[in-house]
């Protein structure tokens, strides 16, 4: 037999009985969702910034950068509502090595998903407790989201992910807006195919259960770039690129057609520094049109504490050990550039 059988598994509602999320942080969310839904339904012109590391692998570091986005958002609270990344399954691309917080609670550990699950909500819930901004995180694995239903604002879905249909069905039963991303070789139509499917209801085995879900109308496209065959990296995050995209979205009538653009990964070849010129060029780009004024919500932005990559081994407290990130100085730059064009 293939499978050995290591530990039974909690019930979520186990969990989330030893680990509650206070009625004062409920509120605070229900808020936060409010104001956030209020924007992709076009009843609000305040700019989305889902930003953050690209795997958040470190409780204490990661805590430190949420405190200082959140200083942030008092300062640019009439123009951007930010969102912190907290990507706690996020693994290398190759499944070597590191393979996020899910599995690994710390790098140097070994593979244990229950510790892995019990630290993603602790640390999710301090990251709330501290700075009062509900975050953001991949669903890598539908299973494991019903363990941060109650804390998370906003849910993506992967480039790798999106053509799964268990992850189409599963964002079909959230309450909160839920992006997207064009798989890596670039098709908009198989990202729109992901959003059409997870706005309309579903019926499906989840979990251990039969479901029944209602379609979750705030389903988005989120484009990240894409690679050819050939191992290179075509934008598309381009003026003409996003119209074309608002054009193609017209056609589907979905419900609050609406784009988030990753600045990273394949948009940016993985040159971290070049995420403010992009999200610039995109800015303008809203500017010249009133269509992606209204279609363009937010921006996607890899930042840490400390700019680039590193290795496991070097244990730089606040730098990324998976995608290279932005730098906080850099960072807090932007957030203000993008505040000061609304």
């Amino acid at each position: 037999m293939s499978f050995q059988y290591v530990r039974e598994m909690p019930s979520v509602k186990e969990i989330m009985q030893t680990m509650p999320l206070s009625a004062g942080l409920k509120k605070i969310k229900k808020q936060r969702d409010e104001e956030i839904k209020a924007v992709f339904e076009g009843a609000n012109d305040k700019l989305l910034v889902i930003i953050g590391p690209c795997s958040a692998d470190n409780e204490e570091a990661l805590c430190e950068y949420v405190a200082r986005l959140a200083k942030l958002q008092d300062e640019t609270k009439e123009k951007l509502i930010i969102i912190p990344r907290i990507y706690t399954n996020k693994p290398r691309t190759t499944g070597e090595g590191y393979k996020g917080m899910a599995h690994q609670p710390k790098p140097s550990e070994a593979p244990n998903m229950l510790k892995g699950l019990k630290a993603i909500r602790k640390m999710h819930i301090r990251a709330l407790e501290e700075s009062h901004l509900p975050s953001a995180d991949e669903m890598l694995y539908p299973g494991n989201y019903p363990y941060l239903e109650d804390i998370l604002s906003y849910v993506a879905v992967g480039a790798r992910s999106v053509e799964n249909q268990l992850h189409r069905l599963t964002i079909s039963g959230l309450d909160v807006p839920a992006g997207m991303k064009n798989p890596t070789g670039g098709d908009l139509e198989v990202m729109l195919n992901s959003v059409q499917a997870a706005q309309l209801p579903h019926v499906f085995v989840y979990n251990g259960w039969e479901v029944k879900t209602s379609g979750n109308p705030l389903a988005h496209c989120i484009v990240r770039g894409a690679v050819d065959p050939y191992g290179t990296n075509i934008p598309n995050y381009h003026y003409e690129d996003l119209i074309r995209l608002a054009e193609i979205y017209k056609k589907r009538n979905l419900a609050h057609p609406s784009i988030i653009v990753d600045t990273n990964h394949a948009n940016s070849n993985k040159k971290f520094h070049e995420q403010p010129r992009i999200a610039k060029e995109v800015m303008r780009s809203r500017e010249n049109s009133k269509t992606l004024r209204h279609k363009i919500k937010g921006f996607m932005i890899e930042s840490y504490l400390v700019e680039g990559t590193q290795k496991i081994s070097e244990n730089v407290y606040g730098k990324s050990i998976t995608d290279p990130c932005l730098g906080w100085e850099d960072s807090e730059r932007l957030l203000r550039d993008l505040a000061d064009y609304l």
